[in-house]
């Protein structure tokens, strides 16, 4: 893995556990209203840093 490629990831890992911590606070109500289920967020935040990092 190139130096550049690392830091890609990591800043992806950043991206996703920022989504994740920020959609944590909200409320199962608020959620609902962005569409995202308690459930699924691991996943909408890593689908999230991914769609970022790729532009």
């Amino acid at each position: 893995m190139t130096t550049n490629s690392l830091a890609s990831k990591i800043n992806e890992w950043r991206r996703y556990r920022a989504s994740v911590r920020e959609l944590s606070k909200l409320t199962d109500r608020e959620l609902a209203d962005v569409g995202v289920s308690r459930g699924s967020i691991e996943f909408v935040s890593r689908k999230a840093a991914r769609a970022s990092f790729r532009g």
